[in-house]
Order: structure tokens, then C-alpha cells, then sequence
């Protein structure tokens, strides 16, 4: 069996309920005030199977003050029945309904002529002919005219097999690999807990799953599925296409509402931001403008926004444009999914279109880039919009899972996806904070490269002394970036490429040299000298202070260039020894090392020509760089051993 999610679809009176209790035995009016008033208020359920095809049934309310009702229940139908009246014909809930279901991209559905016995010929002819006009240009505009009869059960065979017709055109839809399920009803069952129903839109939940549930605050809480109903009948397991009721442990009834979420772990983000493509549908036809306030309904979830249009201030009627939805409340979404928005005081429909930034941030009115990234977004070639969606990502970068929420792909798509992306250059894959892999736009860390040697020049600048700069100074500057594991990978990559040298403390722009004035020069040349003569018992760097003069402030930069540029080496913190004293020193010892079974200090001492001031700091320095081995009061050549 195949399971489908069915859809009904028009004016108020115009018979949806009788119908669907015609076709399926079911009374859909639940609550005492539907019994009371004789009409849908709140959505209804029931259950048609067809042939191969189980249908989960949705029966919506037609009168125009419950639209925001109709909407949850249309939210992942597959198929939509059309029901219009033929002693009425097309009304203004007729329109808005098909509006709403063309906007929510519900790609096939059947129309039925109900209460057709109370009508003559010509009567019905018209009213078909009313219809055929409204559905031109249409899912609905091949879409089979069934006259039906809910009272004498006229025309009820022939719309079951039309449906399943409708049906066997449906393609199969692919596997997302993660279940998903916008909640709208939840209720108490005695001895349970809380029940939670809806509409599975994709993959599959098992008893004993722990899911992600969305309250629509902004935040997230991680649940368990303590049981699994479908049909009044319990199951192990649920999939999509399938109404469904979720019983889930520990969650309190009155926390749960219409409108959030439940989703494989991981997976949904909350924002209240959404970049998106929008078409005009205003029923009586009205241009929209920039700074609109409306009424945003995706999915389950009914909320305030302010309508942001990028590229214009003004959509007229029918016509498609890029814009963003700030939003009063936090919803999830995933690219592609459709949306309807209604004015702000909920009274008419006024446009519908696809998400495609479902976590957005704000952009730039008329960026020439940004439009051109988003115009990029909204393609369907998974490759294009997944690089798109990758830029939008900025430094943060994403991570594998993400592309499911930024680019709609299926979990089995993902790791292809990546790796043509990797061998493309159009994404750099870096390995930050517990070893997750993160993925960012080649754009981005070519940006965060170029704000890197940007800080380095200005700190270079500021002292021009200095050789290098520490990193924290540099993490400091670019702390707006807002991930410094990001920060420092590509840091470590530019080392890498030479860009940048230095070590994992200090670093430096690798075409950065230090500037020294005359007397600067002339004065680091002294400094050289002296130690050269100095040997292994050099002077103390304070000593220059006097020659330094109006340059004492720079005395220690001087004695860091002079190691820079390699004519010193530093041997402990105010030790230093000209390059060839550094190299002398070492062969000397080493020498001496060989002829021996080890040197004391005061051998070596003897060695070098020098005191123990100079001879103790010296030996550890040995030490550190590989040369000698401590082993008691002795040292070795590093890898000898000791009789």
C-alpha cells in the first residue's frame, strides 16, 4: 500500500464533510460547536483506501474566518479534492482555497460537483463551466469535473476512481532520510500522557525514537516516542504520507501547540528570518509593498511578520520577486518549502511561494551579489544551490547534516554532493573544535584570509619593529567573526601556503619586514658586532641602553630583528649569542661529547671559554634543541648512553 495524504478544498456549506463521510464513512465535525452550528470550524481526519493507496483524509474548513485552520490542514497533502457546489458554483472561498493550493505546490487533485441532484441540466452544466474557467492555468485545469450527490450517494463510486486515477499519477516521492512531522492537534489520553497529531511530510519514526520537538520560542527539547497510532490503531512504526499520532513521554500537554515541530534530531533550526521567493495572489488583485506587515503560514505555524523586498518596493499582481520575512516568532523550515502569506488582520490572501533561506540573515535592499546568490538559491540543480547556500553559510561554514535543511537534499545525497563540491574547489573542508568537520564557501575562507593579513598589516604598521604578533592579539581583531577555531584552521592553512609564517603562538605576513631607521640600523649592526666578539660570554642587552640613546624605547625590537634576520640567536630570555657563537658552541660540545662518557657542567664551561652565568643557560638551551641529553649531573649527545 502506498500512503498519500488527501486534501480537502472550498467554499463553506458547499459540502466537504458529507462528502468525505460519503466517501469514507467517517464524520469528520468533532466538536460539540461543529455539531451545534452545522459547520467545519478546526480540521478534520479520515481514512479512504483505494486500490494500492491508503489515504490519510484532511477535511478543512471553508468559512473565510477559519482560513488560518484550513491552511495547517493543508499543510503535506499530496492531493487536493476540490469541492465546489453546483447550486452555487465558484465563491470567493472556492478561489481562495485553489490560491492556497497552488501556492503550496500540490501537484494533482480532483474536483467534485456536490449536491448536483439539487440542480437542473443546465444548471450544473454552468456551474462545471464557472469551475473549468476558475481551475484555467492550474494543477486543477485537467483535473476531472465529478457530479456528485453526498445524500443519494450519486457519483461517490465514480470520485473514488478518480481519485485513485489522480493518485497512480503522483511519482513516487524519494526517501529524505529523516522524519519530520508539523504538529496540529495534541490531546491527553488517560494512562498515557500527551498525544500529538499531524501530517508526516518525510521519512520515518519508530516507538522508542527520541525526536527533536520544536516549540516555537526558539528553542529545542529532545523527546522520546513512548507510542505510535495511526487510524486508531497502534503500529511500531510511522512513515511519511501518513497521518499520524505520537505519544510522547514526558512532555506536558499544555506546552504543546499548533504550529511546532517534531524532527529527527539535529536537523530543523529555528529563525526568524526567512529569505524567500514570492508570487502576488492577492484575491481582489492589489500590489504588495515593501515593509508590509502579514501574516506568515508555514506549516503548521501561523505567525507575524514584516514583509522585506529585495529588488523592489512594489509586486504587482501575479508577478514573482526575492524577498525576507522578519518574523515575530521563530518557525523551522527547510529550503523549498512552501509558504502562504496572509494580511495582518487575517482576512485575505495575498501571496505564496517557496522558502529558500530558512534560516536567513539580513540582506542588503538591491545588492547586485546578494541578489545573484539568492536568484542562484532558487534554482532546482542541487549543485548550484547548495554552493549558493554554502556563501549564505559565511564563516560559520555548515556541516554535512545542515545541507538537508539549507538545500533539501536527501541524507543519501549529501556525501556525493560534498565530495564534487570538494574536487570542484567550490568548497573547503576544515576540521575545527572536536574534530567535526565544517565545510565553508572557497569565497569565504579567501575572505577570512584576506582579513587576516588586513589585521597583520595594521599591527605590522603600528610597530614596525616587531617580527611577529601573537595570535590572541590577531583573534582579538577578528573576534566579530564569531568562531575562532575558524579563525585559526585558516590561519594554519595560510602557514601553510606561505602566506603567512610563524608558529602556532606568533605570526607574521610572510612578505612583512621590519623597517629600521639609520640609526636604528646602525645600532642593531653594534649590537651584532659586540656579541660576535663577545663569544659565549656576550653582553648584557641592557648595556646598549646608553649607546641605544633616543632608541633605548626600541632596544628589545632591535634585538628581535637582529633574530629575525639571523644574526642572533636567542638562547634564554636576555641571552644572546651571535649565529656563528650559536654554532660554534654547538660543534665544540658535540666534540667533546664524542672523545667522552659525559661533561659536567663545569667541563663544559671549561669547553666554551665562558663562566657558569653563561654556561647553565646554555647547557638547557643545548638540551631543548636536541644537541645534549641531562643524565644526572652529566649531559650526552642526545642519543648516547651513559655507562
Amino acid at each position: 500500500m502506498r500512503d498519500l495524504i488527501l486534501g480537502t478544498a472550498g467554499h463553506i456549506d458547499h459540502g466537504k464533510t458529507a462528502l468525505v463521510k460519503a466517501l469514507t464513512g467517517i464524520d469528520c465535525d468533532r466538536l460539540p460547536e461543529e455539531k451545534r452550528r452545522g459547520i467545519t470550524i478546526d480540521i478534520g481526519f479520515a481514512q479512504l483506501s483505494l486500490g494500492g493507496f491508503d489515504l490519510g483524509v484532511v477535511d478543512v474548513p471553508g468559512h473565510e474566518k477559519f482560513v488560518k485552520n484550513m491552511l495547517a490542514g493543508a499543510t503535506g497533502i499530496d492531493l487536493a479534492l476540490l469541492v465546489v457546489a453546483a447550486d452555487d458554483a465558484v465563491m470567493p472561498q472556492t478561489r481562495e482555497h485553489l490560491a492556497i493550493l497552488n501556492a503550496l505546490g500540490v501537484e494533482r487533485g480532483v474536483i467534485a460537483l456536490t449536491k448536483a441532484d439539487l440542480v437542473d441540466d443546465t444548471a450544473r452544466e454552468l456551474a462545471i463551466l464557472d469551475v473549468r474557467e476558475l481551475v484555467r492555468g492550474s494543477f486543477l485545469q485537467d483535473a476531472p469535473i465529478i457530479p456528485t450527490s453526498a445524500v443519494a450517494g450519486t457519483g461517490v463510486r465514480e470520485l473514488k476512481a478518480a481519485i485513485a486515477a489522480a493518485c497512480e499519477k503522483l511519482p513516487p516521492r524519494p526517501d529524505a532520510g529523516w522524519f519530520r512531522l508539523a504538529i496540529d492537534r495534541s490531546f491527553v489520553v488517560q494512562g498515557h500522557g500527551t498525544v500529538v497529531t499531524g501530517s508526516a511530510t518525510a521519512g520515518s519514526v519508530r516507538v522508542g525514537d527520541e525526536l527533536d520537538w520544536h516549540k516555537g520560542d526558539g528553542t529545542s527539547e529532545r523527546v522520546r516516542v513512548r507510542g505510535l497510532n495511526r487510524h486508531n490503531q497502534s503500529t511500531d512504526e510511522l512513515h511519511r504520507g501518513q497521518r499520524a499520532a505520537l505519544n510522547l513521554a514526558g512532555v506536558p500537554h499544555d506546552a504543546v501547540q499548533r504550529g511546532q515541530e517534531l524532527a529527527t534530531p539535529g536537523i530543523l533550526v529555528p529563525s526568524k528570518v526567512l529569505t524567500v521567493r514570492l508570487q502576488n495572489l492577492t484575491l481582489p488583485e492589489r500590489p504588495l509593498k515593501h515593509r508590509l506587515p502579514v501574516r506568515l503560514h508555514v506549516g503548521t505555524a501561523d505567525v507575524p511578520a514584516t514583509l522585506s523586498l529585495l529588488d523592489t518596493n512594489l509586486v504587482r499582481p501575479g508577478e514573482w520577486v526575492f524577498a525576507q520575512l522578519f518574523l515575530d516568532e521563530s518557525v523551522t523550515a527547510v529550503w523549498g518549502q512552501p509558504f502562504v502569506l496572509r494580511d495582518s488582520s487575517a482576512e485575505h490572501t495575498l501571496g505564496g511561494g517557496q522558502v529558500l533561506q530558512p534560516t536567513g540573515k539580513k540582506l542588503r535592499r538591491r545588492h547586485v551579489e546578494s541578489l545573484e546568490r539568492v536568484e542562484q538559491l532558487a534554482t532546482d540543480e542541487p549543485l548550484h544551490r547548495t554552493t549558493a547556500a554554502a556563501w549564505f553559510a559565511g564563516f560559520q561554514g555548515f556541516e554535512a547534516n545542515d545541507l538537508v535543511r539549507m538545500a533539501a537534499l536527501p541524507c543519501s545525497e549529501i556525501e556525493p554532493t560534498i565530495l564534487k563540491l570538494l574536487a570542484d574547489d567550490a568548497l573547503v573542508e576544515m576540521t575545527l573544535g572536536l574534530n567535526r568537520k565544517h565545510f565553508l564557501h572557497r569565497d569565504r575562507v579567501r575572505e577570512l584570509g584576506e582579513l587576516i593579513l588586513d589585521v597583520l598589516r595594521d599591527l605590522h604598521a603600528a610597530h614596525p619593529l616587531h617580527t611577529n604578533h601573537a595570535r590572541p592579539m590577531v583573534l582579538a581583531r577578528l573576534d566579530y567573526v564569531g568562531n575562532e577555531s575558524l579563525v585559526q584552521a585558516v590561519t594554519d592553512r595560510m602557514i601553510g601556503s606561505k602566506q603567512i609564517v610563524g608558529d602556532s603562538k606568533r605570526i607574521a605576513r610572510a612578505d612583512f619586514k621590519p623597517r629600521l631607521s639609520v640609526n636604528q640600523r646602525k645600532l642593531k649592526d653594534k649590537i651584532v658586532d659586540d656579541h660576535r666578539r663577545g663569544g659565549c660570554s656576550p653582553p648584557d642587552p641592557a648595556s646598549f641602553a646608553n649607546a641605544a640613546g633616543g632608541n633605548a624605547g626600541a632596544l628589545k625590537e632591535i634585538f628581535e630583528v637582529a633574530v629575525a634576520e639571523g644574526h642572533l640567536v636567542r638562547i634564554a630570555a636576555d641571552f644572546f649569542l651571535h649565529a656563528d657563537e650559536e654554532a660554534k658552541a654547538r660543534q665544540v660540545v658535540a666534540d667533546g661529547l664524542r672523545t667522552s662518557e659525559g661533561l659536567t657542567l663545569a667541563e663544559i664551561r671549561d669547553l666554551l671559554g665562558t663562566t657558569r652565568k653563561y654556561a647553565v643557560p646554555l647547557c638547557e638551551y643545548l638540551d631543548r634543541a636536541g644537541v645534549t641529553r641531562r643524565q644526572g649531573d652529566l649531559r650526552m649527545l642526545a642519543g648516547q648512553t651513559a655507562e
